[in-house]
């Protein structure tokens, strides 16, 4: 089993010119992520449109990635769907293909109770029999732990930690003090270095696909206590990040991602492609910084 922690790019899908999913170009990807010296991936999450791919889409990349990473990075596979049976499915599916972990996004939507998020949650652990990350996104799922929710899951052995996909950096220690030998993650890229600062083991995101020397070197500047160093570079992607937000944050990474030589397509509908001028601003003003 792998440990969580660095910094895990949380994958794209690139599509070709039928919509189909560009294996070839996933694959590169990996590759040049992994010569930077990424420490693992989040397969199927946010960032891989993962509610915008079919059932059989999800189960063909996570064991594309699975065959192509090798045992070379920890994998961490996101299969939260909208029913419980399609998730317990999905991680079981995951299990068989050699994923170190799962994760899923609590179930949205309903406003279900506490209790019958909790019950999801340790139903798909159980279904997939390797260890859970919960996926804290409240501003996505409308879903809001507290941290003795998030202690319900730590304090069991079938969990493995918390993507902290969060601005709230006090829970954030609160866990960590809690459950030191739990794996908390950063999920937001322009606060990496502040998650780690406040107790994070990593962090997992969308721009460390396209930049992972900058966010690397933030983590192992981290490592040595070079903060004030390590705060230059994270002032640098920050620049990049806020380009990405204004053009809308997947279109904006997988033109980036393309104009460097990995196609991508462009994100699937509801998402619309980006306008031309929006495109050409993008660009002027990141791919100089990379």
């Amino acid at each position: 089993m792998k440990s969580l922690s660095g910094i895990l790019p949380a994958l794209p899908t690139p599509y070709n010119e039928k919509d189909e999913v560009d294996f070839d170009s996933l694959g590169k990807l990996i590759e040049f992520t992994l010569d930077r010296g990424v420490s693992g991936f989040y397969v199927t999450g946010s960032t891989g449109e993962a509610f915008l791919l079919s059932d059989e889409e999800r189960r063909a990349v996570l064991k594309f990635v699975a065959e192509a990473v090798n045992g070379r990075a920890a994998l961490i596979a996101h299969v939260g769907c909208m029913s419980t049976k399609k998730s317990c499915a999905l991680g079981a599916f995951a299990a068989e293909q050699g994923y170190d972990y799962i994760s899923s996004v609590a179930p949205m939507y309903y406003a279900y109770s506490f209790a019958e998020i909790k019950k999801y949650y340790f139903d798909v652990a159980d279904a997939a029999g390797v260890p859970m990350l919960i996926y804290n996104v409240p501003a996505l799922s409308g879903v809001r732990f507290s941290v003795d929710n998030i202690a319900e899951f730590l304090a069991d052995r079938r969990f493995a930690g918390v993507k902290h996909t969060s601005a709230d950096y006090f829970a954030l220690r609160q866990m960590k003090t809690a459950f030191p030998d739990k794996a908390l993650l950063n999920g937001y890229d322009e606060t990496c270095l502040a998650g780690l600062c406040m107790g994070a083991d990593g962090a997992i995101g969308s721009t460390y696909n396209f930049m992972p020397d900058k966010f690397v070197k933030i983590y192992e500047l981290f490592r040595e206590n070079r903060i004030p160093e390590a705060m230059e570079i994270q002032k640098q992607a920050d620049v990049i990040i806020a380009a990405l937000i204004k053009a809308g944050v997947i279109p904006a990474m997988k033109a980036i991602l393309t104009e460097m030589g990995f196609p991508m397509g462009d994100a699937r509908a509801p998402f619309a492609p980006l306008e031309a001028e929006k495109k050409q601003e993008l660009l002027e003003t990141v791919m100089p910084m990379l």
